[in-house]
């Protein structure tokens, strides 16, 4: 799996790695330390169809649930289900066996919309708190 410098950034803190028209979602490094100890994941099926920016999986921490929101269009063509025996993979390792889904990218220009690395770390010093 990508390291978190080779990745891309949604505002609402989702990491995006792409090769060829498959996108690999996951949560960032920064929000998995924020929601803490994460206990339950819903995850998206293989064959739904996610709309950019719109909700598509709930991560249960002990502190709270939160919404997980697609960050590109596409339809999801696998699911790690590792995740529903142990979803604190995510804490352990956000951007390697902690991956959510993987997604065949219906609109390639939204991935220019995501921040790459650097960009993201000056948003959560700024607007992302």
């Amino acid at each position: 799996m990508p390291k978190q410098e080779e990745c891309k950034y949604s505002k609402s803190h989702e990491w995006i790695h792409v090769e060829g028209d498959i996108a690999t979602c996951g949560l960032s490094q920064y929000a998995q330390q924020e929601v803490g100890d994460i206990v339950f994941i819903e995850l998206p099926k293989a064959g739904d169809k996610l709309e950019k920016g719109k909700q598509c999986a709930v991560i249960e921490s002990v502190k709270a649930a939160s919404d997980f929101y697609s960050p590109l269009s596409g339809e999801v063509t696998e699911v790690n289900e590792k995740l529903t025996d142990d979803p604190a993979l995510v804490n352990k390792s956000a951007n390697d066996e902690g991956w959510l889904f993987k997604l065949k990218i219906s609109n390639p220009d939204e991935v220019n919309d995501c921040m790459d690395f650097s960009a993201y770390n000056e948003f959560i010093k700024t607007e992302g708190k």
